[in-house]
């Protein structure tokens, strides 16, 4: 159940990558941070907050280097 639990939150984040400016992405990443910690295990926890970590920097990068 974890398990589906924790690549479900990926996929959320994921989704979420693509379809929201900056800001309210990481927005959407500390909420589903704030809401998986309590289910999942520390593991499963520190691993989602690695790649929510990931995906916060490839999307202020690639916000950053758009051509205005």
């Amino acid at each position: 159940m974890n398990e589906t639990i924790f690549m479900a939150c990926k996929e959320l984040i994921d989704d979420a990558k693509l379809g929201c400016a900056d800001l309210v992405f990481k927005e959407i990443c500390l909420e589903i941070l704030a809401r998986a910690r309590n289910v999942l295990t520390e593991e499963q926890f520190r691993e989602l907050s690695q790649y929510a970590a990931e995906r916060m920097k490839e999307k202020s990068l690639s916000e950053a280097t758009l051509p205005m």
